[in-house]
């Protein structure tokens, strides 16, 4: 599936819309991408809300960067063969904030 690399106006645009989503990295060292990091009542209720965005990853073949720490995730979704923030990064960050809402957050 090819996606669309966004403007940086839509980029902002996206990051304004998405709750609590900023836009990370852009410097000589890491890509430019959508990051949140969530945090939960447990481990189990992270591990659980990682399980449900790994499917999602897995079905839309497209994975994010992520780190765990018992009870907190940090997910940044940015298209490495694109070169940034997509279309598909913002449609996964939506489907992120779903699966949460419904995880366990503390």
């Amino acid at each position: 599936m090819m996606t669309k690399l966004l403007t940086a106006a839509e980029i902002a645009s996206a990051a304004e819309a998405l709750n609590g989503w900023h836009v990370s990295g852009g410097d000589d060292d890491t890509q430019q991408g959508l990051q949140k990091t969530f945090h939960f009542t447990g481990f189990t209720a992270a591990f659980g809300f990682m399980s449900r965005v790994a499917l999602a990853a897995e079905r839309a073949n497209h994975h994010p960067e992520w780190q765990n720490i018992y009870n907190q995730v940090t997910i940044k979704w940015t298209t490495h063969a694109r070169g940034g923030i997509t279309d598909l990064d913002v449609k996964l960050a939506q489907k992120t904030d779903i699966f949460a809402a419904s995880s366990g957050l503390k």
